[in-house]
């Protein structure tokens, strides 16, 4: 996905945050299997994620903070 705003394609919290916000599926699943090869972005995803909390309209951050959460548990 390319990301706006942004002129790399690393996965930064504003890359993160991007492909949560914007993402098709496709974008979704590249951002899954990377985080299933590197653990360490499970803490930028909950990271990005914790900044939507309290926004109950935020449901895709939502959902990848109970994935991070879950998939931390299991690592």
């Amino acid at each position: 996905m390319l990301h706006r705003h942004l002129n790399h394609q690393r996965l930064t919290l504003a890359a993160i945050d991007d492909v949560i916000s914007r993402g098709r599926w496709q974008d979704w699943v590249d951002l899954r299997r990377a985080v299933l090869s590197d653990r360490t972005l499970l803490e930028k995803v909950e990271r990005v994620c914790r900044s939507h909390a309290s926004d109950p309209y935020a449901q895709r951050h939502h959902f990848w903070m109970r994935y991070a959460e879950e998939h931390r548990s299991v690592a």
